[in-house]
């Protein structure tokens, strides 16, 4: 779609929104000379040439333009009806001061002898007020010495591009908020001129709450999830049971489903059906190890490219400001790879206290990496869902209670492989062997390992199952033994890790896997590690 052709579906959606009047007037200010820009004091909206505006017009509509680099762009519409005889009178007064060719008191402007140039500011009181020659930089202190000002009884508008995204951009919706704040939040009313197979549908505006549990649970499952522990419901609670604050933290063993749960909630939220389609109100944000300040998060200005580095948790909160009807999933995965206090310090002191996170201290936005400009500051929109997944193991960092406070803990330990494996053979019909072969021996040996902290999840027994699948389809000569040892070495006995207290799960593991050669000499070797150094770990 053109230029042209946006801007005449937006007149289009103009005329069906403003009520009709007999003598309706309609001018366009879409030109870079005549393109609206805030200045001090108001808003200049306009450049119209009104010279030959019919003196039996009872109603005029002025369509206006404000463009947001790079893409983003306001179009707006000032409505003058019950004030049109003040808005005549004003160019009426301005075409004879500019005739006489004296500077008229009280204003002190000079003036044009024709109005084909007409400028249009809305000041701080929300009215419009004309001059027909030069410019003001800002509205002046004293706006009773500019006569005629007019009501504005209406401004409609539409945001383009209308797709979701974070560079629709935060400040054009800010811009429209300014908007009301001249003239009145209840005279601004919004638009949908333009068609887009991405605009945002029914279902993406659809909050969690107003959502029946069972519906979620269903689409969820329909997805791919197994979460037969109420895993779903607790999430759903866990994220909702507040009306301001919705964060909650999934802790447990390694291939349960965690970073998958909140992915599939989204999906089932907003009313996709598949994993592979798009979710534009669904962001992964993975925690790194070397986080150790809020940069990783929130961003930050960098002076080699003159530009503000837009991390995808800070695009996120952007684009949740932006869309405030639609609630914005964040995931942040692994979120205790780092010390959480560190890095995400200042967003806990935002989602307890409600203030502002501050972003810069530049009075102006900055470019953003993604090309929406950076605010200041920023607030974390009650539309604004957060999960983080956590591990506990050596390679990750103790979370202190500032943290938990703040967010719902939900354990996803417990680990049902025989009834994973029972589902994943009627999804995947091709597995229904494989599935029989492994699921009653995987689940003993999960059994013993999860005792001691050692356990595996969905992740490690799918991973099994479709090794064990392969080798049927696809190599000869290998029992269904011999694979099945190759995978308890290559994929389960290499998460053991302990000391003395552990000795009873080596022992166990060693009789019920005895037929199995690999398994055996393996633990043979954690054992004789046991008894020489006090301890043992399979990966050394």
């Amino acid at each position: 779609m053109d230029t042209l052709e946006r801007q005449q579906l937006y007149k289009e959606a103009v005329v069906q929104a403003v009520p009709t009047a007999s003598r309706r007037r309609m001018h366009d200010a879409y030109g870079i000379s005549n393109g609206a820009k805030i200045v001090e004091g108001g808003l200049f909206a306009f450049n119209v040439n009104f010279e030959n505006l019919a003196g039996d017009a009872d109603q005029l509509v002025v369509n206006c333009l404000l463009n947001f680099p790079p893409e983003d762009q306001v179009y707006f519409s000032l409505v003058v009806k019950s004030d049109m005889a003040t808005f005549k009178n004003r160019l009426d007064e301005m075409r004879a001061a500019g005739n006489s060719g004296t500077v008229v008191s009280p204003d002190m402007l000079a003036y044009a002898s024709t109005n084909n140039n007409v400028k249009g500011y809305i000041a701080g009181d929300g009215k419009l007020y004309l001059r027909n020659k030069g410019f003001w930089d800002g509205l002046p202190d004293d706006l009773s010495t500019i006569s005629k000002p007019a009501v504005i009884d209406q401004v409609v508008f539409g945001i383009h591009p209308p797709a979701a995204s974070a560079r629709r951009s935060m400040l054009a919706r800010q811009f429209v908020g300014y908007l009301g704040t001249l003239i009145g939040a209840e005279k601004i009313h919004e638009l949908q001129p333009w068609p887009d197979p991405t605009l945002v549908d029914a279902n993406m505006r659809r909050m969690p709450t107003t959502i029946d549990l069972a519906v979620i649970e269903e689409a969820v499952h329909n997805l791919g999830g197994y979460y037969p522990g109420g895993e779903v419901r607790r999430l759903h609670i866990g994220l909702n049971f507040l009306e301001r604050k919705h964060f909650a933290i999934l802790s447990g063993l390694s291939g349960t489903g965690k970073t998958l749960l909140p992915l599939m909630y989204a999906r089932a939220v907003h009313g996709l059906s598949e994993m592979e389609e798009s979710d534009p109100f669904l962001s992964v944000c993975p925690v790194r190890p070397e986080w150790t300040d809020p940069s990783g998060l929130m961003g930050y200005y960098d002076i080699l490219s003159n530009r503000y580095i837009v991390p995808p948790f800070l695009e996120a909160v952007m684009l949740a400001v932006a869309h405030e009807e639609s609630p914005v999933f964040v995931v942040l995965d692994e979120m205790n790879l780092a010390r959480v206090e560190y890095y995400f310090s200042d967003v806990l002191s935002c989602i307890e206290t409600g203030e502002n996170l501050r972003l810069h201290s530049s009075s102006v936005p900055l470019e953003g990496s993604t090309g929406a400009s950076v605010p200041a500051e920023v607030a974390l929109p009650p539309n604004l869902y957060l999960t983080g997944t956590i591990n506990i193991d050596e390679t990750t960092s103790v979370m202190s209670d500032k943290v938990l406070d703040r967010a719902v803990v939900i354990d996803m330990s417990e680990v049902d492989i025989v009834g994973y494996l029972k589902d994943l053979a009627i999804n995947d019909p091709g597995l229904k062997e494989a599935c029989a072969i492994t699921s009653d021996r995987l689940a003993a040996v999960q059994k013993r390992m999860v005792h001691h902290g050692l356990g595996f999840g969905y992740r490690v027994a799918e991973e099994v199952v479709r090794y064990q699948a392969f080798v049927q389809n696809n190599v000869s000569g290998l029992s269904t033994d011999d694979t099945f040892d190759d995978l308890m070495v290559q994929k389960v006995l290499v998460k053991l890790r302990g000391a003395e207290r552990q000795r009873s799960l080596l022992t166990n593991l060693h009789d019920q896997l005895k037929d199995l050669p690999r398994s055996t000499e393996f633990l043979d070797r954690l054992l004789l590690d046991l008894d020489e150094f006090g301890s043992f770990q399979a990966g050394r």
